[in-house]
């Protein structure tokens, strides 16, 4: 199996460097593509990567193709590899907004998957949603969830609209987490911690929390209950939050996040 990545930016390149540890590999090298120059001769440096710089060289070669571009170039790469493609291959799209139905009618191949990840990948601790055409065989997919799975994990979705509703949750998501850490670091600096204790002091608390939540059955909602005590501390916090309306207001935020997705698709329909 030959894999070619193209684009070589944040998250082509960490799916590039994870794939290449999977064993479905069998120790063949990634081709991996990329316009710039710069970024060709960083990669060059790497031993595990065939390096091009042209569609025509790699693209007929490929096996599972992975299209890590922006999606407003996805019209301009996918009329460039007119030609060069043929009905075996697989085009696995991590592009925001860009549908199936457009990669199909764009580059005529009818075996696409799609998918959605995050940014926590660059250390093995991604999520991909992803779903799959038709068209791609159950081992094929398998084969690509496994090399999907080398950057955290994975799970199937059943319709392509949680495509774009996960980008909401789980593809913008670690933006949300950052922007209450920050929140709660300003608040920490403002009660006299120093910037490091500030940092700690937050970090610490979110792996905390998210490790009691995982390693148990309970529902947020019930840990919220099992720290908070009447008249106490946090229950002072989360009332002032539920009078701000904040649980309303990140659900806004996950559906601004949803809708924009969708409206990229439109743009690309």
């Amino acid at each position: 199996m030959k894999i070619l990545v193209i684009g070589a930016g944040n998250m082509g390149l960490t799916y590039a460097q994870a794939m290449s540890k999977s064993k479905s590999l069998k120790k063949r090298n990634i081709m991996i593509l990329d316009s710039s120059e710069e970024k060709q001769e960083r990669l060059n440096k790497i031993s595990y990567f065939d390096v091009f710089d042209k569609l025509e060289d790699c693209v007929p070669g490929a096996d599972l193709i992975f299209v890590a571009v922006k999606p407003h170039h996805s019209k301009g790469l996918f009329k460039d590899m007119a030609g060069l493609t043929s009905q075996g291959q697989v085009i696995i799209s991590i592009m925001a907004g860009v549908t199936i139905e457009f990669i199909k009618n764009a580059t005529g191949l009818q075996k696409v998957v799609r998918a959605m990840p995050n940014l926590p990948a660059q250390v093995g601790k991604g999520l991909t949603s992803y779903i799959a055409s038709p068209e791609v065989s159950r081992i094929e997919r398998l084969t690509i969830e496994d090399l999907l799975n080398t950057t955290g994990k994975s799970i199937l979705v059943s319709k392509e609209k949680y495509i774009d509703a996960s980008t909401g949750i789980s593809g913008s998501g670690p933006a949300y987490v950052f922007y209450f850490m920050q929140s709660m670091m300003e608040a920490a600096l403002q009660m006299g911690f120093s910037a490091n204790d500030s940092k700690v002091l937050v970090s610490q608390t979110f792996a905390g929390a998210i490790e009691l939540f995982n390693q148990s059955d309970l529902t947020p909602d019930r840990w919220m209950d099992k720290v908070a005590s009447k008249g106490g501390t946090t229950r002072a916090a989360l009332d002032s939050m539920d009078d701000n309306n904040l649980n309303e207001l990140i659900k806004e935020a996950a559906f601004a996040a949803f809708n924009r997705a969708v409206e990229l698709g439109e743009a690309h329909a």
